[in-house]
């Protein structure tokens, strides 16, 4: 199976997404996002991305008129829900809706990693069966290899972030330090990970938290 590179996630918060669309971006893959379901079919017709991931913890019945909708316009990309709930509708409506699985919030690396890498079906029909909750036998490789891109890309997301603070941008500085968290968090680098939460709180007050942005590269070693 040839990799898969282009990410669309759509979900109705920028700080909600910020994790899973991090990871991919850590990854290797190019990613976009979307608020709701008007930005998701409009950049899915253009961008004909490999995935679409949708977080379920929206209005109820948004995100299976999404993914039926995406079928309907000819989206070929791999459907994937998340969730922080396990009700069990939901998550039969996403599957039913077209989606190959409904992830537990927030998405292990592993299971990402097992999911795209080894398993991951072409677009199936409704009513597609989900895939086990558990991963227990992830390629250590692909594991090691995304731990070398996050530390790859890691001086350049504290540089987009010191510009943040420096150019008093609060929207940017908020997401990307957000964006940085929840990839960080996932890769298990908890310190960079608390650091860039406390700096993403103080961007959505609207403050530029430039000793955290100090203390950032500090626990980053850059």
């Amino acid at each position: 199976m040839s990799a898969l590179r282009n990410a669309l996630v759509v979900g109705a918060d920028a700080a909600g997404r910020a994790p899973l669309a991090g990871l991919l971006r850590v990854a290797g893959w190019e990613v976009w996002e979307a608020a709701g379901t008007r930005d998701a079919l409009s950049l899915a017709h253009r961008l004909h991305p490999d995935l679409v991931v949708t977080d379920l913890d929206g209005p109820a019945g948004d995100v299976p008129a999404l993914l039926r909708r995406l079928r309907l316009v000819g989206c070929r990309a791999h459907l994937l829900a998340v969730t922080a709930d396990a009700d069990p509708q939901a998550r039969a409506a996403a599957l039913e809706a077209g989606a190959v699985a409904c992830l537990p919030k927030p998405v292990g690396v592993g299971l990402l990693l097992d999911l795209l890498g080894r398993r991951a079906p072409g677009p199936q029909a409704p009513g597609a069966a989900e895939p086990p909750a558990g991963v227990d036998d992830v390629d250590t490789e692909l594991t090691d290899r995304l731990q070398r891109c996050y530390a790859a890309a890691l001086p350049d997301r504290l540089t987009a972030i010191a510009d943040g603070a420096r150019t008093g941008d609060a929207v940017s500085l908020a997401r990307d330090s957000a964006t940085l968290a929840g990839t960080s968090a996932q890769l298990g680098h908890p310190e960079i990970a608390a650091v860039c939460r406390a700096i993403a709180r103080e961007a959505r007050r609207g403050g530029l938290a430039h000793e955290l942005v100090v203390e950032l590269r500090t626990v980053a070693g850059c």
